[in-house]
C-alpha cells in the first residue's frame, strides 16, 4: 500500500542482545546513522539471560523485528540458531549480526573483521600488509577477526594465549590463509611484533595479558578490542609503556555497525562524524 502524502512511514525495529548490555553504545550508534541516512528505523538494547537466546531471538520476530546485533556471550549461540550463513561467518565460527528474512529464515553475519580492519587502514592510516602482528586471546574475539586480518596479508601473525593449547589450535584452524602460528605467553620472549592487538576478556576485570618485558615496546601499535569511556587497561598500559600508537575499540564498534546497517538496510552511513561524536561524549 502508498503511504498517503505526510503520512508517517513505519518504523523498523532493531536491537543488540548480549549479558551484560547496559554499557552498550550501539543503540546511539544506529540512532545516528538513522539520523544520517533518513531511514526510519528505531534500536534498544535487550538483557538476555545465559542460555536464553534463541527464545528471545524468537520472540523478538514475533514483534516484527527485522534484525539484531548479538554481543557477548551470545555470538557463536547466534551462529547455532542461524538458518544461513554469509562465508564470513561461517570461518569464524560467531555471527554478532542476524537479519530475519522475508522468506522467514535467519541469516547470520559477522562484522567484526571487516569492522577491525577498516578502522586500523582507514580511520588511523595504519598498514598491515607486510607487517609482523600480534593476537593475544584465542577466544571469540579473536577468532572473528582472524580472516580479514589475514587477507591484508601481514608477513607473519602469532596467536599467543595463557592455554597454550587454545593458541595452536585457533592457529591450525586458519593455518590455510596465512603465515600462522600459536604459542604461550611466555614464548614471547625476545619476539619483536609492529602491532599487538588484545582479544583478550583481561580489561572486562581491569587487567592486562601477562607478556613478557619488551614485547610491547615504544615503536609498537596497540589497539584493544574493548572500547570504555576512559582509556581501557590495555591502552593505559602500553602508553605506559612509551607507546605513542595506542587504540582502542570505539571505532571497530562504529565500523562494525556500519556493516550492520549496511546489510539490514542498504546504505553505508559515514562512520567518521558518528565516532567523533562518541569521543566528544
Amino acid at each position: 500500500m502508498t503511504p498517503q502524502p505526510g503520512a508517517t512511514p513505519a518504523i523498523d525495529h532493531y536491537a543488540v542482545m548480549g549479558n551484560p548490555i547496559r554499557h552498550s553504545k550501539s543503540p546511539l550508534i544506529h540512532h545516528l546513522f538513522a539520523e544520517q541516512t533518513g531511514q526510519a528505523v528505531s534500536y534498544e538494547a535487550i538483557l538476555v539471560e545465559r542460555g536464553g537466546l534463541a527464545d528471545a531471538v524468537a520472540a523478538f520476530k514475533e514483534e516484527d523485528g527485522k534484525g539484531l546485533n548479538i554481543t557477548v556471550p551470545f555470538k557463536q549461540d547466534a551462529w547455532q540458531i542461524a538458518d544461513r550463513l554469509s562465508p564470513r561467518a561461517q570461518r569464524a565460527g560467531a555471527v554478532n549480526t542476524l537479519a530475519f528474512q522475508t522468506d522467514g529464515t535467519l541469516f547470520g553475519d559477522n562484522t567484526d573483521g571487516v569492522g577491525l580492519v577498516r578502522d586500523l587502514t582507514g580511520n588511523l592510516g595504519i598498514t598491515l600488509t607486510g607487517r609482523r602482528i600480534l593476537m593475544l586471546g584465542a577466544g571469540g574475539a579473536a577468532r572473528g577477526v582472524l580472516a580479514p586480518l589475514l587477507e591484508q596479508q601481514p608477513a607473519a601473525l602469532v596467536i599467543a594465549n595463557r592455554t597454550i593449547e587454545r593458541a595452536e589450535q585457533l592457529a591450525e584452524s586458519f593455518s590455510d590463509l596465512g603465515e600462522l602460528s600459536g604459542m604461550g605467553f611466555a614464548a614471547l620472549q625476545g619476539r619483536h611484533f609492529d602491532i599487538i592487538i588484545n582479544a583478550t576478556a583481561a580489561g572486562l576485570r581491569g587487567k592486562v595479558p601477562d607478556l613478557p618485558e619488551g614485547v610491547i615496546h615504544a615503536d609498537s601499535c596497540c589497539y584493544d578490542l574493548m572500547y570504555s569511556s576512559e582509556p581501557t587497561a590495555f591502552v593505559r598500559h602500553a602508553r605506559a609503556l612509551g607507546v605513542q600508537q595506542a587504540y582502542d575499540g570505539l571505532g571497530m564498534l562504529v565500523e562494525q555497525a556500519a556493516e550492520s546497517f549496511q546489510l539490514w538496510r542498504g546504505v553505508f552511513p559515514a562512520t567518521a562524524p558518528v565516532i567523533a561524536a562518541l569521543r566528544r561524549q
